[in-house]
């Protein structure tokens, strides 16, 4: 018993002497906590719908400010106004906006002749939960808007065209973008985190302090070679999983090579991240203890598995710092929409800003001591 009982009092020294670990172990549970309650489940809110009003008659000012309304009370969407659909098509397919509203031209006429009119909603079916909360709130304005009265044998009152600019995307095409996120994450965890912590406590870090190289090349040393091992993770994921997934036309070249880059990118950044992260630990308890906390604070913010329009406004804090978010969004648009470069630029210039903050923070925190 002696025995044992030194070895529990061994351990529990050095816990104690590392401040980290007893934050991580303790603090940052209750941290995950609230972070995994409030990030399924919120009501959809802020989501961006364009109205084009081709008729400009007066019966499409009433539906205008039901949808004013709605804006200013419920705050499920916001309204933008068009001048022409082309426009507010080419945002939607950009991810500028969510929706579009559009009146056509014969509106006026056909709701005084109550001749069955109709206005479009057109939407980004990619995301389902933004799309069911658009149409449900529109279907409301709807109905509403046409309370009163008998229906006639031809239907003359508004009814709500949904028209989808993408194929039906089940809930596992959904989720492959942040899968894809999460096994490059993971590779940046072990080639960032575990790994260089293990070599420190073997001391086989002492070999490269003796020699004559920088702090810099260290630093892009370890960098270059983690994201190596996580560019593959990511890029047998995004084939693999595409299929799987059954994404259409998964191994298009132009795609691909479109994904590559946001490959490339996503490890660089989450390879920086989690060496700048560890570029000061020595105890190898740390990182391992770190993962789990790590992927709920990273995953969940970024809309992988919910979207950000339901998060309360300080999680939404969170994932504007969040890389995943950046990530995500970018294989979102390049596997479900099949977009252009151009559509993530936004992402893909936040990926390299963050990795080039990441370097040089890191660089300025290495120490070439044992």
């Amino acid at each position: 018993m002696n025995r044992i009982l030194a070895l529990v009092e061994r351990d529990l020294r050095k816990f104690m002497r590392s401040p980290t670990l007893i934050l991580v172990s303790m603090v940052m549970p209750l941290v995950q906590l609230v972070i995994l309650g409030y990030a399924f489940g919120g009501k959809i809110k802020d989501l961006r719908v364009g109205v084009v009003n081709q008729d400009h008659g007066m019966p499409t000012v009433k539906l205008r400010e039901m949808c004013g309304a709605i804006a200013a009370n419920a705050e499920t969407f916001n309204t933008v106004d068009y001048s022409d659909i082309q426009t507010a098509m080419r945002d939607l397919r950009n991810g500028r906006i969510n929706g579009v509203l559009n009146f056509p031209p014969d509106y006026s006429r056909r709701v005084l002749a109550k001749d069955a009119p109709q206005v479009a909603l057109i939407e980004d079916n990619t995301d389902n939960f933004a799309v069911g909360a658009l149409e449900a709130g529109f279907s409301d304005i709807v109905g509403a808007y046409n309370q009163g009265g008998a229906p006639p044998r031809v239907p003359s009152q508004v009814t709500l065209s949904v028209v989808e600019i993408y194929p039906y995307v089940p809930y596992i095409q959904y989720l492959l973008s942040g899968s894809i996120v999460m096994a490059i994450f993971v590779s940046a965890m072990i080639g960032g985190g575990i790994i260089y912590i293990d070599d420190k406590a073997r001391g086989l870090h002492e070999g490269y302090l003796v020699t004559p190289i920088s702090k810099l090349e260290l630093i892009l040393g370890f960098n270059l070679s983690g994201a190596a091992k996580a560019v593959l993770a990511g890029l047998v994921l995004t084939t693999v999983g595409s299929v799987i997934a059954g994404i259409p036309n998964p191994l298009e070249p132009i795609r691909l090579l479109k994904l590559m880059v946001v490959i490339v990118l996503t490890s660089l950044a989450l390879i920086s991240m989690m060496f700048f992260l560890m570029v000061r630990v020595n105890d190898p308890l740390v990182p391992r203890a770190m993962f789990g906390v790590l992927n709920t604070l990273l995953y969940f913010p970024s809309g992988a598995v919910y979207p950000i329009y339901g998060f309360p406004p300080w999680m939404r804090v969170i994932s504007k710092f969040d890389p995943f978010t950046y990530a995500v969004h970018a294989f979102k648009s390049l596997l479900l929409k099949n977009t252009g470069i151009l559509a993530i630029s936004g992402d893909l210039t936040f990926l390299a800003i963050f990795t080039l903050a990441m370097v040089v923070a890191e660089t300025a925190l290495f120490k070439r001591t044992l």
